[in-house]
């Protein structure tokens, strides 16, 4: 007897009590085996639900599917880690690029997340947050539409003396069950090329999303030695997240893969501060932002920390009003 598919995914995918898997702290409330098969029963019911969907794109489904069946991968690291947070980041480096990658439980759903970071607008908001962003334009008028972004020190800064990328915005898919967009620039500054920054989201149940952001870049020769100067100067003694174990000694990486964590988790956290924000009425929403994501970033000082409140809230304040008299 042949069953339906759209009967056993009725039947199989109940609602997930998603509170009562990961508690407000991020952590696991149940066991191991709980989390698994919860994060497990998300993967194939949503992954069912899409291929019931004959109306959805293929590369859509497979997409949503890919990503979900991650989420229940990193059920154990999502439930249980040093990020107090549901949150699972990585880096890689080889000759000619480094690329940080995190993995989050968003306490948003999908269509907040998608109405928002398919404006290139609110990526302007976002990457304005972080530390070493001076000044960030969208210009719509264009396909695919820019965005003209500053980069530069950590400290106030005139706009003459930072460096300007020009990352090409496109949402690659956008559908009830997953959204893909990515912003990319030819060039950047210390020499180095191939920026780019790409986001992914799909559904969870209780109004969450479960998303993965990379961030990366190339370099060839000069721009390496160029950042190997930075690191050896300004940058000496600075470290990321991941752990390395050498006997019994435990220390945090550092050199490249370093750099790349501290500014992945920064734009995450940048990501989470605006997510938070839409909460409250728009008057209100820049201040919000800025105070959750230097709360945020304060919560791995040993990584993150550069600048006092007062500092960072005048500097902010000064770049964002510079920013929008455009």
């Amino acid at each position: 007897m042949k069953i339906p598919i759209a009967f056993l995914i009725r039947s199989f995918c109940r609602p997930i009590k998603w509170s009562s898997v990961y508690g407000a702290s991020g952590r696991a409330k149940g066991g191991l085996i709980d989390v698994r098969r919860a994060a497990l029963t998300i993967a194939l019911c949503v992954a069912g639900s899409a291929f019931a969907q004959t109306s959805s794109g293929s590369s859509d489904e497979s997409n949503a599917a890919t990503l979900l069946e991650k989420h229940a991968t990193l059920a154990a690291e999502l439930a249980h880690n040093q990020y107090r947070r549901p949150l699972f980041l990585a880096s890689s480096e080889s000759a000619t690029q480094v690329s940080g990658t995190v993995y989050a439980v968003l306490d948003s759903p999908l269509s907040t997340v998608s109405a928002a970071f398919k404006s290139p607008r609110s990526w302007c908001e976002v990457l304005i947050l972080h530390l070493n962003t001076k000044y960030c334009h969208a210009a719509t008028d264009s396909n695919p539409s820019t965005l003209k972004v500053n980069m530069g020190k950590k400290t106030p800064q005139p706009l003459m003396d930072t460096f300007g990328l020009e990352f090409s915005y496109r949402v690659a898919e956008a559908s009830p069950t997953y959204l893909a967009v990515s912003l990319h620039a030819d060039t950047g500054p210390l020499r180095t090329s191939d920026y780019r920054i790409e986001l992914q989201v799909v559904p969870l149940p209780e109004g969450k999303s479960f998303m993965v952001l990379r961030y990366s870049y190339g370099y060839g020769l000069v721009g390496r030695l160029a950042m190997q100067t930075y690191l050896s100067t300004v940058g000496y003694g600075k470290v990321g997240f991941s752990q390395i174990t050498k006997g019994q000694n435990v220390s945090y990486v550092g050199g490249m893969r370093g750099t790349v964590e501290r500014n992945t988790m920064r734009y995450y956290l940048a990501i989470e501060a605006y997510l938070a924000s839409l909460k409250q009425l728009p008057a209100q929403q820049f201040n919000t932002r800025l105070h959750y994501w230097f709360d945020a970033t304060e919560e791995y000082s040993q990584q993150l920390h550069e600048l006092d409140r007062p500092s960072y809230l005048a500097m902010k304040k000064d770049e964002y009003q510079r920013q929008q008299a455009d």
